[in-house]
């Protein structure tokens, strides 16, 4: 192997190893704090935008409570050196741009969809790091906010059935 070859090889090495492994508790925070952001935001526009009241109710508790849930976030993950996102994934934020298009029965049967896939990401993902995080504090967020997510599982497939 060259020089030039070794240094190219070094390199990307350096970059892989700088990047955070799928399945990581960096990648945890990362996942967590997108999803909470992008929740929010539908919330909002559920509460804007929606037809039913179920819809907007169920629209400002996941304003509430996925607030909350990114600050505890943004606690634990200081406390591990993780970063927290600020914003969505480009995928998240297309799905916003889609419910941002809707109104009435339209938004509420698509935002109900959404949230129940976004749930069950979010639980496989919480029940993940709350038995496998190597971070306590991650680990500890995972566990105690896992029951909460379940709920809105429970409360997104109500809302779907509801129509």
């Amino acid at each position: 192997m060259n020089a030039r070859s070794s240094i190219l090889a070094f390199a990307l090495m350096s970059v892989a190893a700088a990047a955070p492994a799928a399945g990581t508790d960096a990648d945890f925070a990362t996942k967590a704090g997108q999803a909470n952001l992008a929740e929010v935001a539908a919330g909002r526009l559920a509460v804007s935008q929606g037809g039913r009241d179920d819809v907007k109710t169920f629209g400002q508790r996941m304003i509430d409570d996925h607030s909350k849930a990114n600050d505890e976030l943004a606690a634990a993950a200081a406390t591990s050196g993780a970063s927290v996102p600020t914003g969505p994934s480009v995928r998240q934020q297309a799905g916003a741009a889609e419910l941002a298009r809707l109104r009435g029965a339209a938004f509420d049967a698509r935002y109900a969809d959404m949230m129940v896939k976004d749930h069950q990401e979010a639980v496989a993902l919480f029940r993940k790091e709350s038995g496998s995080g190597a971070d306590p504090a991650l680990r500890e967020f995972a566990r105690k906010t896992l029951p909460v997510l379940e709920t809105h599982l429970k409360m997104a497939e109500d809302l779907r059935h509801a129509r």
